[in-house]
């Protein structure tokens, strides 16, 4: 067969049947048997999204998302998403064409050495360093980006697609992962049954891992609160009694002021990650003297954020049945008092649920300030500015069930973690700690090709927006119908609070003067809606997935929000300057 036939062989061994990208020569003699194999490529606007897109497909299906493009610029606009999926352990292949091989060093067309721009953020780089070894290499990139659940990259010089060679097409190798060692399972069954108030962080790994279920009988077999580890709030069921909500950034209350009464907390599937696990709310929830049990697949992750007393290198769906079954028949200390428990972790989450309700306005001053500046502007032309968080309780309020929701990074999309709640797993993605603009749209356009019958919605500010709108021109192109919420709040809220905080509210490069999204979305074929009252909320997002599920319509939902600016992303990490320089001396 040609080089050309083994690739597109491998990829259909590995159940490929689409790819995200951009057409190009490099590829193109493997571009034209696509369609034979079954894989069809859907072409974006722009690179970056298609491998966002690949990220989203892979979190939602827990296969393989695959992304390609034209050597040089093509592959470059890829590494910010990639990045992304590194940090949301995504197993997306990127294939990355390159010079040929008799052209590399001279500085040729679209020539550039595309290994070093992605060894941050690959589990494995496979380069092709003969024609002969094109399935052997592929299949090993398909093999490791799911054996280390993290992105991989197949480099292959543009000429070596052609000729004639003899292959064997490698079948899928995927690991069989365990529960960890004897020894530590057993070490922390002991010290869950002397746990007097045990809670679970349930983390990414319970997703990746399919393992919510086990999640579930071992939070009830020790009457555990469980908390949702940052930013993965499908990691337990919402409707379930023990389920507190998220720790982190804008996180829950309840959750946060159960944790910190644990004196043992099992990190189930988790990293523990700095970020989520700041102090916010004005709390340092983080309980000091706990004995933390961590789970995790990467035996790197044990104990490099927080001091752990027992980890467990293991799956976290084996792990969490193997302890159970530890547990079983014995007598727990916590089972004496598991209905007080109970009766905390409700009681806590009613008053949060409270003061979600009543919380309709940030409470700092600057807000306070835009509320005064709303009483007296009130309107703008036709309509009024909403209120973030009434609009984001609004929105939790009218979702359908099965959702699927991808949040950018800003002020209003941060504040939304603690409104949104999901019954199923591989329902919420966001750009985790790598944390880029322009991540939401074209992630839940990825997931909606890899699940089109679930209703597919993105959380996007004016100004991560304004890096990303141009993928509905691939919604309307290639029948992708997702709906976009855009919150129009005119800044870049996040940064502008630091300015607010930390610079005597001196405004530089923060204001967007923004043309109507819901405009620009019908321009480019999709329905718009502009909301401008609180009541129309839930109605307009039922209407734009009506749209969307029933009518196969992308709906651009544009929302009219007031400037009002939620705690900053990283209050540790500013502090009011000091100017040495006469000229500067005012800017204090």
């Amino acid at each position: 067969m040609t080089p050309s036939e083994a690739f597109v062989e491998t990829l259909a061994a590995n159940g490929v049947t689409d790819i995200f990208g951009i057409m190009g020569s490099a590829f193109m003699d493997a571009m034209d048997i696509f369609a034979p194999a079954g894989i069809r490529l859907i072409p974006v606007v722009h690179e970056q999204g298609a491998a966002h897109m690949a990220d989203g497909y892979a979190r939602v299906s827990g296969r393989h998302g695959v992304v390609i493009g034209q050597n040089g610029p093509g592959i470059s606009n890829c590494v910010t998403a990639i990045a992304a999926a590194y940090w949301a352990h995504t197993p997306v292949v990127i294939v990355t064409p390159e010079a040929g091989t008799m052209g590399i060093g001279l500085g040729g067309f679209q020539e550039t050495n595309q290994l070093p721009m992605f060894q941050e953020f690959t589990k494995y780089q496979g380069h092709v360093t003969h024609p002969a070894r094109m399935a052997e290499f592929t299949a090993r990139c398909f093999d490791r980006a799911m054996a280390e659940m993290g992105p991989a990259q197949l480099n292959i010089p543009r000429d070596y697609f052609y000729g004639d060679i003899k292959a064997e097409i490698p079948q899928p190798r995927r690991l069989d992962r365990g529960p960890g060692g004897d020894e530590s399972l057993e070490q922390a069954a002991q010290l869950l049954a002397q746990a007097r108030f045990p809670v679970i962080i349930a983390g990414g790994g319970v997703v990746m891992g399919d393992a919510v279920e086990e999640c579930r009988v071992l939070a009830e077999r020790l009457g555990a609160p469980v908390v949702n580890s940052y930013l993965h709030n499908d990691s337990f069921p919402a409707r379930h009694p023990l389920w507190c909500g998220p720790l982190g950034y804008q996180g829950s209350k309840a959750a946060m002021k159960l944790i910190s009464r644990a004196d043992v907390v099992l990190a189930l599937g988790s990293r523990l990650g700095p970020f989520g696990t700041l102090p916010q709310h004005g709390m340092d929830y983080w309980p000091k003297d706990a004995k933390i049990i961590q789970i995790d697949a990467d035996h790197k992750m044990l104990g490099l954020v927080k001091k752990i007393t027992v980890g467990i290198c293991g799956d976290a769906k084996a792990a969490a049945k193997a302890l159970t079954s530890r547990l079983q028949g014995k007598t727990l200390a916590c089972d004496a008092t598991k209905a007080q428990r109970a009766d905390e972790i409700a009681g806590e989450k009613a008053a949060w649920e409270k003061e979600l309700d009543e919380w309709t306005h940030e409470r700092d001053p600057y807000s306070l300030d835009m509320i005064e500046e709303q009483k007296r502007e009130k309107t703008f032309s036709g309509g009024q500015y909403l209120h973030p968080r009434q609009v984001l309780r609004e929105l939790e309020k009218a979702m359908p069930p099965d959702v699927m929701v991808s949040t950018d990074i800003g002020n209003i999309n941060s504040v939304a973690n603690s409104y949104l709640r999901f019954d199923k797993p591989r329902s919420m993605f966001a750009a985790m700690s790598w944390g880029n603009c322009g991540y939401a749209f074209p992630t839940i356009i990825g997931a909606k090709v890899a699940a089109p019958h679930r209703p597919a919605i993105s959380y996007a500010g004016d100004g991560a927006w304004g890096m990303s709108m141009m993928e509905t021109m691939t919604c309307v192109r290639h029948n992708i119908p997702v709906t976009a919420v855009v919150f129009h709040n005119r800044q870049w809220g996040a940064e502008k609070k630091n300015q607010v905080d930390f610079y005597n509210r001196r405004f530089v490069a923060g204001e967007l003067d923004n043309q109507s999204f819901a405009a620009i979305g019908k321009a480019m074929g999709a329905e718009g809606i502009v909301v401008d009252r609180i009541e129309q909320v839930g109605e307009a997002l039922r209407k734009a997935v009506d749209l969307q599920m029933n009518h196969g319509k992308t709906t651009i939902l544009e929302i009219m929000c007031t400037r009002e600016l939620g705690d900053p992303f990283r209050r540790d990490a500013l502090s009011r300057p000091v100017r040495y320089l006469e000229k500067y001396r005012d800017y204090t």
